[in-house]
């Protein structure tokens, strides 16, 4: 099973959002119908950066690490080899 961490931009005003899923189209479905308490009042949502991993754990401290870190290193984290879906 792969589990990946995921970026989100709101198409309304740019706020990034950090998450973990195990199914990251899916999830972005979800944020886009306002299932989630602090993205619905922001949708529409795009994804902006998808990494996968082979283990939970690693997902996990990825996401952490991710949720403290400022919107200029994401957006360039964007554009790097490590996101699946450039």
């Amino acid at each position: 099973m792969a589990y990946y961490v995921y970026i989100i931009e709101s198409l309304q005003d740019g706020t990034l959002y950090k998450g973990f899923t195990e199914n990251y189209i899916q999830r972005l479905e979800q944020h886009n119908l306002g299932l989630s308490m602090y993205t619905s009042s922001k949708t529409p949502w795009r994804l902006l950066y998808v990494e996968e991993f082979a283990v939970k754990r690693d997902a996990l401290i990825k996401e952490k690490q991710l949720k403290r870190c400022n919107s200029n290193y994401l957006r360039w984290l964007a554009t790097q080899p490590t996101n699946i879906i450039k």
